[in-house]
């Protein structure tokens, strides 16, 4: 074998090795003959509701307002509050011995 020969049959190797890519990228067709897998069906998403971004303040109950008397120890126009009975101004004019 001379030179020219080898020269000849390495670039044929070059060529063929450097062709094998672009001949794999070819449709591969196969057959199954085998029992189906089951299917899976994947559960439906839940919802959760994110958190709030503003937070409601505490309840704070309201005070409690406590009805008072309103009639004071003294002179009401022409009577007399003692703290326990009405006076008419005679009456306690009497009374008091004024």
């Amino acid at each position: 074998m001379n030179a020219k020969q080898w020269a000849v049959i390495g670039s044929g190797m070059l060529v063929a090795c450097l062709s094998v890519q672009p001949a794999m990228a070819g449709v591969s067709i196969g057959f199954g003959i085998a029992a189906p897998a089951p299917v899976y069906v994947a559960p439906a998403p839940v919802y959760a509701a994110p958190p709030p971004v503003v937070y409601a303040p505490p309840v704070v109950a309201a005070p409690v307002m406590v009805p008072t008397v309103g009639i004071a120890i003294g002179w009401h126009g022409g009577r007399y509050w003692d703290g326990r009975r009405w006076w008419g101004r005679q009456e306690w004019a009497a009374h008091r011995r004024w």
